[in-house]
């Protein structure tokens, strides 16, 4: 199971910082370190911290740093850190050259508080998975790569009557993190803060369309459980 992801935002707008820090926050599994105004701060910043973040939210248009120079910096200097950009910056030019420098996604400002969600979930069910196996199929590597899967999965965008795409990401990597022999419904509500009738109809769901496996395990007293796991 990985631990709470930790951000570091970097924007010179000050009140642009702190409403994206509400936005990261909001988001489960997340943790704002800190917020730098320049490019000087940054490094300063992240050449005294104990531990570097998971993740850096970088601005493109920071005082002391022209064009992508601090991107390209911090791509060099710490690259043990991953890199998403959120910037008004929409020259094709700079978005080749990010895409380039392997930049996890980039989103233009000013962006929909949904797509600012799913850019950080993805990114967590990425860390989820690229942690929890030690070797990848194709399918996971599509996962990966792309938030997605080639069959039909969550990420359809035919889903059901009353299943959330973004529920259902929770609920994926609640399962992702879960031990080999499975985990009840009850557990995954509680893991990813939803009631146990709605994680169990999130899970049945996944069940019926081939991406979690269930059975029932017996336990000494009382009925039987039904636990699922991913397949």
């Amino acid at each position: 199971m990985i631990s709470t992801i930790q951000v570091l935002i970097v924007e010179d707008d000050f009140r642009v910082a702190k409403i994206n820090r509400q936005l990261v926050e909001q988001i489960t599994g997340y943790e704002v370190v800190t917020e730098t105004r320049t490019a000087s701060e940054t490094i300063d910043f992240l050449q005294q911290a104990k531990t570097l973040p998971d993740l850096v939210l970088l601005d493109v248009y920071i005082p002391d740093s022209p064009g992508l120079d601090l991107f390209w910096h911090l791509r060099r200097e710490f690259s043990a850190m991953d890199i998403m950009l959120l910037t008004a910056a929409k020259e094709t030019k700079i978005i080749e050259e990010a895409l380039h420098g392997g930049v996890l996604d980039y989103l233009i400002k000013p962006v929909e508080p949904v797509r600012f969600a799913e850019a950080f979930r993805r990114y967590r069910s990425r860390k989820v998975l690229l942690s929890s196996k030690s070797e990848l199929s194709q399918e996971d590597l599509d996962r990966v790569l792309f938030g997605t899967e080639l069959r039909q999965d969550s990420t359809s965008d035919a889903l059901p009557k009353g299943i959330d795409r973004l529920t259902l990401e929770r609920i994926e990597n609640v399962l992702l993190q879960s031990p080999a022999e499975g985990i009840t419904a009850v557990q995954v509500g509680k893991a990813a803060g939803v009631s146990r009738s709605t994680a169990r109809r999130y899970l049945e769901y996944l069940v019926l369309i081939e991406v979690v496996g269930a059975q029932l395990h017996y336990g000494d007293v009382g009925r039987p459980e039904r636990t699922y796991r991913k397949i």
